[in-house]
């Protein structure tokens, strides 16, 4: 991984075999982020995403292994209880041009990920709610 910070925003490289969660952590660590949205495209060799059963309160997750396309990363950088978190979406595509996505729980890069992180000047903490089941915003 390599990337160079302009001023507020991240334009960052994530290499082949290297897992894209992992290296958003050691930026944001390294640059001391506290509040920030991240977009990002590239190919994934394997990826593990989950969606939210919101009666279960449960997360159902989906691994997929192959050659992929990222046809859409997003989500935030933010803190819980002070301490890093994220929260990212992945759509990633295969060579019949079928779609899978969730919440992003794993990629590991095939070729490159191309990263743009917009640090955003403040913090927004988060909360775990009993009743949704979900660490969400807390303001």
């Amino acid at each position: 991984m390599e990337y160079r910070r302009f001023n507020n925003t991240i334009v960052a490289r994530i290499d082949k075999g290297e897992e894209i969660l992992e290296k958003i952590k050691e930026i944001a660590l390294k640059e001391n982020i506290k509040l920030a949205n991240i977009n990002a495209l590239g190919a994934v060799s394997e990826f593990v995403v989950g969606v939210f059963d919101t009666k279960e309160k449960k997360y159902y997750s989906n691994s997929f292994e192959g050659a992929y396309e990222i046809v859409s990363l997003t989500g935030t950088i933010n803190t819980m209880n002070g301490e890093f978190y994220s929260h990212l979406h992945m759509s990633a595509g295969d060579n019949t041009g079928k779609v899978f996505g969730g919440h992003l729980n794993k990629a590991i890069v095939s070729a490159t990920c191309e990263m743009i992180i917009n640090i955003i000047d403040g913090s927004v903490d988060r909360y775990f709610d009993e009743e949704i089941g979900l660490n969400l915003f807390e303001f």
